[in-house]
């Protein structure tokens, strides 16, 4: 075996280990918030008009444990039950940049600056996409609408099964949602480590707005999950990407997609698609900018190498745990009943 292929191996291997204790606590967390906070909960608090709506819209988003699948079929859901467009811009900016999950990784890979930083800016980009929404969309909205009938995007089952629905979605439908994107990420941040020379992007890029323009036009068009990309930017920053660059693209990527985009295009109108992606593109980069003033102006290291002085036998016995939920949810056929 090659040099490069033992460094590649060697360094998946260290950030499965390093981020899995916080990525299955993750999970866990998500399959409680997945039984606790129903979606007739959240379409009840998010109609009528003003600011507050937008707030609880985005603060709903932030951690809820939907998967990729579900944003944009439940967003559609909120409008239909009566939300404004602003309700549900803010909830569609929030939603697919964080999570539970998400942040748990964040905080890993990342170190706690950014961990905190990434969901404030994904709550405050939810709000400014759906304030002008509804300060320059002034359509109204259809009345007498006929509320449907709520349907569970990502976790059905028996109501009192709290404990079995909570781990199945947590531990099977979750990681079937993100299992295979998880781990292209992992084997892209270990590619990148092994191939790329540190410094890198600092020279190619430079430190400015221009790399963070880079990564936004990179991150807009592509999906990405929002916890997969966490290790590719962890190993983007190592190889001289600044910290704000990296956000720039993790904010872009699991915001915006063609699907997320043509769908919002044709049902909540033109301008409000275009509205939703200005947003994100602007929000991103003053974030960045953000970001990287803050981490310059302390000692604090973004990227963590302390793994929070986990032992090394919880993390490699996660890792373990971590790559058989990924592996069993990958492997799983679609419409097979799950035990």
């Amino acid at each position: 075996m090659s040099d490069f292929a033992k460094s590649i191996i060697v360094d998946f291997w260290a950030t499965v280990a390093e981020m899995s204790p916080y990525l299955l606590f993750g999970l866990f967390a998500a399959g409680i918030l997945s039984v606790l906070v129903s979606q007739s909960i959240v379409e009840r608090h998010l109609g009528g008009k003003g600011i507050w709506p937008l707030v609880k819209a985005s603060l709903f988003g932030v951690p809820l444990p939907l998967c990729s699948c579900g944003v944009i079929p439940v967003s559609m859901s909120l409008h239909k039950h009566g939300a404004s467009k602003g309700s549900v811009i803010s909830f569609l900016l929030s939603t697919p940049q964080t999570g539970a999950d998400s942040v748990l990784v964040t905080l890993s890979l990342l170190g706690p600056l950014f961990a905190v930083f990434r969901p404030v800016a994904a709550f405050i980009t939810g709000i400014i996409g759906g304030s002008l929404i509804n300060v320059f969309d002034k359509e109204q909205e259809k009345k007498g609408q006929k509320p449907q009938e709520r349907t569970e995007q990502c976790c059905p089952g028996n109501q009192n099964k709290k404990i079995v629905r909570c781990l199945k979605y947590g531990f099977v439908t979750l990681p079937r949602d993100i299992g295979r994107a998880m781990l292209v990420g992992l084997a892209i941040a270990a590619v990148i480590s092994a191939l790329i020379p540190d410094g890198y992007f600092a020279e190619r890029l430079g430190t400015g707005i221009f790399a963070m323009v880079v990564m936004m036009f990179l991150g807009i068009p592509v999906y990405v999950c929002a916890t997969a990309s966490v290790p590719v930017a962890a190993a983007l920053i190592l190889k001289g990407l600044t910290p704000g660059a990296a956000l720039v693209f993790l904010m872009t990527g699991p915001a915006t997609n063609a699907a997320s985009f043509v769908t919002i295009w044709k049902t909540l109108g033109r301008r409000t698609a275009i509205t939703y992606l200005l947003t994100v593109a602007g929000s991103a980069l003053l974030a960045g900018m953000l970001l990287d003033f803050l981490a310059g102006g302390t000692d604090f290291n973004v990227v963590s190498k302390t793994g929070w002085m986990l032992p090394s036998v919880v993390k490699s016995g996660s890792a373990i745990v971590l790559l058989a939920v990924l592996g069993a949810a990958i492997v799983h056929k679609p419409g097979s009943k799950v035990t």
